[in-house]
């Protein structure tokens, strides 16, 4: 299913990505709270990502899966910026952050392309609706992070 293509990339699901955040419940043990605070986004289907690098002569695509039960951060956002951007629990968020946070997770999936990661995550948060000023702010913010980290 077609999602995001522009002049470098195309991002393809088999499925509409299928997401929920999680909330710490009273019985749950001080672990279990702790994981959810950690990582309080859940995907609910196995969802098989294709992605086609098309910014060299030859193209390369790269397919993977994300595994039903998959938790991850969202969108991390610093409370300072959460007027002009948005917070980490803003639905046009989810998406992006979910394929994001899974490629930094098992950077082997795209062959460890630390700017291919970054222009997936600007060109999801495109096509989830958010304005291309703050895709590119955020897609700074995330490229030079993952630079300043080494990766």
């Amino acid at each position: 299913m077609f999602w995001y293509k522009d002049d470098e990339i195309e991002i393809d699901f088999n499925i509409i990505p299928c997401t929920t955040m999680l909330f710490p419940l009273p019985s749950m043990s001080k672990q279990e709270k702790k994981e959810i605070t950690d990582k309080p986004f859940l995907n609910k289907k196995p969802l098989f990502v294709t992605i086609l690098d098309k910014r060299k002569t030859e193209q390369i695509e790269y397919r993977f899966w994300i595994e039903k039960g998959f938790t991850w951060d969202g969108a991390t956002i610093n409370r300072v910026f959460w007027r002009l951007i948005g917070s980490k629990t803003s639905p046009e968020f989810q998406t992006p952050s979910l394929l994001h946070d899974y490629i930094c997770t098992h950077k082997d999936c795209i062959n460890n392309d630390r700017l291919l990661s970054s222009k997936v995550f600007r060109g999801l948060l495109l096509a989830s609706g958010v304005s291309k000023f703050k895709a590119d702010i955020m897609f700074m913010a995330v490229d030079n992070f993952q630079r300043f980290c080494h990766w």
